[in-house]
């Protein structure tokens, strides 16, 4: 049954208001409810804010290198250390190095570029951060509804957004009512903020309905794959911080790993890979695992154990590629925009302070009993704003790079080092990830090594450690606009990515009464968004599964 048939048999749906409903429970949602509170305790006056996660509790979806910049944070809490945020891992050591197959050479770090630099910066689970901004905007009044996804967009007879759907649970696989049929509810709003994190399923349908992109460069991705280990003791080294480019990956591909060492014996490894590759062979799950056995980071994790596995998409075109960020009715905020600055691999401080600037937009406006309006305050206090300026100077680091490892570093280099980021340039992006990717007949396929149990692992042992679930009778959330493009169009002239880029085992071609066909293990799918952004002609399209579904993350 389609949305509209349930409706009509179980409606008519239960309805909540509230001044500011925000969809999405991570560093940008939440801090956007927390000014909101704050605000409104300065002003002595009652706003309403809800937040709505999809994952089964706040921070399960998080997923971050992470190294943080704690400068939106201290805006929002100038007392953070006294209230026990967990940055508690100061970075003690920058190095960055390039690596050829079996040397690798560091880079002095007088030569290095201030955006390379993790001076005054923490390593940090951005879960726990995340859960712990939870904790504080709950303090505040703030409602949260872990376990709710929003599934629709609500719009008012003028079209402006006036709130959500959750979405409705005790379908089965074939979207018929169980037993356990609840209807999703409504929650109507006087603005709505959508803060899904990147490649959000309601914010791509707000930037084409509204062509918010029509001035923007297309936007550009990454997938990020880590893993979390315990080393042995006399390995860690608290506050170091270990960047690289070059191998594994061919210097035409963007891409690049982090290695941070936690406290308590704990590593945070992982593999950034830009989805503009062109080789449809390529795996960035397998170039992670390959990645790890490099003489110089095998030997931080032998004699280990790994602990937890996660990949998620970062968007990361930067300002070039920054859609507008307001609409009648609401704003994106964080990484549903694109603030994430690319040149520092760094996007919580900026998700922090975006969230800010639009709650001072909403307050302000509901101060003077506006409702779905277009909060332009918002995009203009950006435009004045200190993450502006950082942008600004970073904003041509995902083009350069685009255009190879070599040219990319040297320019760089230049723009960042020699010019501080004050280039009279600005070099723009052409093609959406999709369309970079070439036919499999210009390719050889890539032998990668079989994985050893040890330092490397298959996809389904990492899932595993994901402690990724979703209730198996349901309908499949990763749907296909033309079942037969996978094998008409994908299997035929690329190979089949879906097997390749999916780090989670989600796609699989088998064989059935002698003809290929595309299997897809929802069941897998750790929400990174990859497939939606990769699939060649855009024929996948990633909705909301049954809410609490999903990854868990512990500590990522």
């Amino acid at each position: 049954m389609n949305a509209q048939e349930l409706l009509a048999q179980f409606g008519p749906r239960e309805s909540m208001d509230y001044d500011l409903v925000i969809v999405g429970g991570g560093p940008a949602g939440l801090s956007a409810a927390i000014k909101v509170k704050h605000l409104a305790q300065e002003t002595g006056k009652e706003i309403s804010v809800c937040v709505l996660e999809k994952g089964s509790e706040i921070g399960a979806h998080i997923l971050s290198g992470a190294v943080m910049d704690p400068k939106a944070l201290t805006e929002l809490f100038p007392n953070w250390k006294e209230l026990g945020a967990p940055l508690d891992t100061e970075v003690t050591q920058d190095q960055f190095l390039f690596l050829t197959k079996e040397s690798a050479f560091q880079v002095p770090n007088w030569m290095l570029p201030n955006c390379f630099k993790n001076e005054g910066n923490y390593i940090i689970s951005l879960a726990n951060v995340t859960r712990w901004l939870g904790q504080q905007a709950e303090n505040l009044g703030v409602e949260i509804f872990p376990g709710f996804p929003a599934a629709d967009i609500l719009y008012d007879e003028q079209g402006a957004v006036c709130g959500v759907v959750t979405g409705s649970m005790g379908l089965d696989k074939e979207g018929q009512p169980t037993d356990q049929f609840q209807l999703g509810m409504e929650l109507r709003a006087k603005y709505t903020l959508f803060a899904e994190g990147s490649r959000g399923h309601l914010g791509k349908q707000l930037i084409a309905k509204f062509g918010l992109d029509q001035d923007a460069d297309p936007q550009s991705y990454g997938i990020g794959i880590k893993e979390l280990w315990e080393v042995e003791p006399s390995k860690s080294k608290p506050g170091l911080v270990v960047h690289t480019a070059g191998w594994p990956l061919e210097s035409d591909t963007y891409g690049g790993s982090f290695l941070y060492h936690l406290g308590d014996n704990k590593v945070a490894v992982g593999l950034v890979v830009g989805l503009s590759y062109k080789n449809p062979y390529l795996s960035p799950f397998e170039e992670f695992q390959r990645y790890k056995l490099h003489p110089k980071i095998r030997e931080t994790f032998e004699g280990g154990k790994r602990l937890a596995y996660g990949a998620r998409a970062l968007t990361a075109g930067g300002l070039n590629s920054l859609p507008k960020t307001v609409f009648p009715g609401g704003a994106l905020i964080g990484c549903d925009a694109g603030f994430l600055n690319a040149s520092r691999i760094k996007g919580s401080h900026a998700a922090i302070k975006t969230g800010m600037l639009a709650a001072e937009a909403a307050v302000a406006a509901l101060a003077e009993h506006r409702s779905a309006d277009v909060l332009t305050e918002y995009p203009s206090a950006f435009n004045n704003s200190w993450l502006h300026t950082e942008l600004s100077q970073a904003r041509n680091f995902k083009p350069w790079m685009s255009k190879g490892l070599y040219i990319g570093t040297l320019m760089v280099g230049l723009e960042q080092k020699l010019l501080g980021g004050n280039m009279p340039w600005t070099i723009h992006i052409k093609h959406a990830d999709h369309e970079c990717l070439e036919p499999a007949a210009l390719h050889k396929p890539i032998d990668y090594p079989k994985p050893d149990g040890k330092i490397t692992f298959d996809r389904l042992s990492s899932v595993f450690i994901s402690n990724t679930n979703h209730a198996e009778n349901q309908p499949v959330h990763l749907t296909l606009k033309d079942a037969s493009i996978p094998v008409s169009l994908n299997l035929k002239t690329y190979a089949g990515p879906e097997q390749r880029y999916c780090p989670a085992g989600v796609y699989e071609y088998v064989e059935k009464d002698g003809q290929p066909q595309l299997q897809i293990n929802a069941q897998n799918c750790v929400h990174c968004k990859t497939c939606d952004i990769k699939d060649p002609s855009q024929n996948i399209v990633w909705i909301t599964p049954e809410g609490g579904g999903g990854p868990n993350y512990a500590s990522m």
